[in-house]
């Protein structure tokens, strides 16, 4: 059982096992004893110490882990040994020395305020790809004056981006290893000369490191003297676990690619959806109506009877909170040491997604409800003068201001009448031509709307606007109908039935054609031209035969006494012996003896002997 101690390292606290840190307490001690008299001593020192403690963060799973042995020596195996410290191997007893060995650069994003015009993110991007600054800076000037996206990603990057603020961040930010000479040289470098006191700590470090070769120069001496099998056998099992690392760390490496490949792809596609869900939320506030695939926010708002604005701004919290979390996640993908956008934050998102998200059901049942029931106003009207003895020609008519084209649609529109009074209408007309017993003509229109109760829909269909008008023998139906512009819009909508006496005839314009229903006597018939009204049907007076035979087959085959002849007059077969007729008289065959025919009077048989 082994005893635990308390540290506070950098500011950070670790439970640390006590041989781990004495050894850790050496090894900082040994490092004080080589800056003694440096300049910038206590920074570096700092750096130091804060570097190591983020190392140990970096490999604990949580705050109740035990550091030990093995997590204090690859600290310093990464960090680096100072001059002092080699002279101090000694207290490390007679434990294998295990062979170090330098990882990769891996370069950390870090915002550069150094060299920075604004937030420091262009100077930081071109530490990371290893690319001049000024180039990145004229890709944000594209950005922002071609795509008009650049001011947000920067914003974006300039709040999710840390700040390079120790010198273990601008070491890591330009992907140099974090070492005590890389520390102690960034500093020096910030103060711009070498005193004459850190010469003399060099010097003095020279001195001791050759003491220390000439020391580890006798204990090679007396190691090759005292040949261990053991020690040897271990030394194999270290190059071989060395092999089996360095395959894994290419296997990771391509693992790193995906998956900075898939960050990369989250990140634009969580940007551009965000921009692209912004940009139709400020617009939807200039325009009437906002159209999303085959819904519509302007009719989920009126059938609700919620604010328009307030459904676009739920709608916007619901599609763009996940797109702005997916181009953070992509963002912590490709940036290890992304600055977390804190659990506020998160929680605040996460209430106003789930807020949006309870408000759009609410909203959804509400326009659901309102749709519950329908009600229809009926109109009947008796034509005098179109009776089994008249031509009635039936027609659409448009209005040249608006619904000019004869296209049925169920969808509304906003037009403008010849007074420049704004309107709104929709072409959703049905058309059903029915025969009738009756001596003349009469006509239904049926207007219908839906509303959350009968008399809700009711009402709303008696608002409904539609006109037809008989002028002689000719029917005008309008191609549209009108609702008022505060209406609610629920499914509003025209049927027409026209009843015809049998034995009168109709005219129907081709305008008619659109707006004709599945039950319609025309749908089986043709406009343009003159039909006859009968029970259930109508008979086309004057349209064109159709000639479904009009073609002309001319085949003759005649080898080795084989005939074979196929025209319009029908198949003749024949051989030396026999032959076949088929045309339009009938089939006939024969044979030297026999002859068969077969038409519509029946089947003769003729023989030299008989006939039956």
């Amino acid at each position: 059982m082994n005893k635990t101690v308390n540290i506070n390292l950098a500011g950070i606290f670790f439970h640390i096992d006590e041989d781990a840190y004495l050894k850790l307490q050496r090894y900082l001690e040994a490092i004080k004893r080589s800056f003694t008299d440096s300049q910038g001593r206590s920074e570096i020192i700092s750096d130091i110490e804060a570097r190591i403690a983020e190392l140990f963060s970096e490999r604990i799973q949580n705050e109740k882990q035990v550091i030990g042995n093995k997590q204090v020596e690859a600290i310093i195996s990464i960090m680096g040994q100072p001059e002092d410290y080699l002279v101090d191997d000694e207290i490390f007893e007679d434990e294998p020395q295990q062979r170090t060995y330098t990882k990769a650069r891996s370069k950390k994003l870090y915002r550069d305020t150094e060299t920075s015009y604004v937030g420091g993110v262009s100077s930081g991007l071109a530490h990371y790809f290893g690319i001049d600054a000024i180039w990145v800076r004229i890709l944000w000037i594209i950005l922002v004056l071609g795509f008009g996206t650049g001011i947000l990603i920067y914003i974006l990057l300039w709040i999710l981006v840390p700040e390079a603020k120790t010198t273990s961040e601008k070491i890591l930010m330009t992907g140099e290893n974090v070492t005590i000479s890389n520390i102690e040289k960034k500093i020096r470098d910030g103060f711009g000369t070498v005193s004459e006191s850190v010469g003399q700590n060099l010097q003095t470090a020279g001195d001791k490191l050759k003491e220390g070769f000439e020391s580890a120069s006798d204990n090679i001496s007396n190691s090759v003297k005292n040949i261990d099998v053991n020690k040897q056998t271990n030394r194999i099992k270290s190059s071989s676990q060395t092999f089996f690392d360095t395959i894994a760390d290419i296997f990771m490496f391509f693992i790193k690619i995906f998956a900075k490949i898939i960050g990369i792809m989250l990140m634009l596609a969580g940007a551009a959806g965000f921009i692209a869900t912004t940009v139709a939320f400020i617009s939807a506030n200039f325009i009437d109506r906002l159209d999303l695939g085959n819904s519509d926010i302007l009719f989920l708002a009126e059938a609700s009877n919620t604010p328009f604005w307030l459904v676009g701004l739920m709608l916007y919290f619901l599609i763009g909170i996940p797109l702005l979390l997916l181009f953070y996640l992509g963002l912590k993908i490709l940036v290890n040491n992304l600055k977390s956008i804190g659990s506020a934050a998160k929680f605040t998102l996460l209430g106003l997604w789930l807020l949006s998200l309870i408000g759009i059901c609410i909203v959804g049942a509400k326009q659901g409800l309102s749709y519950s029931e329908e009600a229809p106003i009926i109109q009947n009207e008796t034509f005098a003068n179109i009776t089994a003895q008249d031509t009635l020609i039936l027609t659409m008519k448009n209005n040249d201001n608006y619904a000019e084209y004869f296209n049925k649609s169920n969808s509304f529109k906003v037009g403008h009448n010849e007074n420049g009074e704004r309107l709104i209408y929709s072409q959703d007309v049905n058309l059903t031509v029915k025969s009738t017993r009756d001596s003349v003509a009469k006509i239904k229109v049926i207007k219908s709307a839906r509303g959350r109760s009968f008399e809700d829909a009711k009402e709303r269909a008696q608002r409904i606007t539609y006109n037809y008008e008989l002028s002689g023998n000719t029917l005008y139906l309008d191609n549209h109908f009108v609702i008022p512009n505060d209406d609610s819009r629920r499914d509003q909508e025209i049927n027409i039935t026209l009843y015809l006496p049998i034995g009168s005839v109709l005219l129907p314009e081709e305008n008619t054609h659109r707006y004709h229903t599945s039950r319609d006597l025309l749908s089986k018939t043709k406009e343009g031209y003159y039909q006859k009204v009968e029970n259930g049907k109508l008979i086309c007076i004057d349209c064109p035969d159709e000639d479904d035979n009009d073609f002309e087959i001319d085949v003759n085959i005649n080898k080795d006494g084989v005939k074979l002849k196929i025209n319009s007059e029908g198949i003749e077969a024949a051989t030396n012996v026999n032959s076949i007729q088929i045309n339009e008289d009938g089939v006939q065959s024969k044979t030297d003896n026999v002859e068969v025919k077969i038409d519509e009077d029946g089947i003769k048989i003729t023989s030299d002997n008989k006939k039956e």
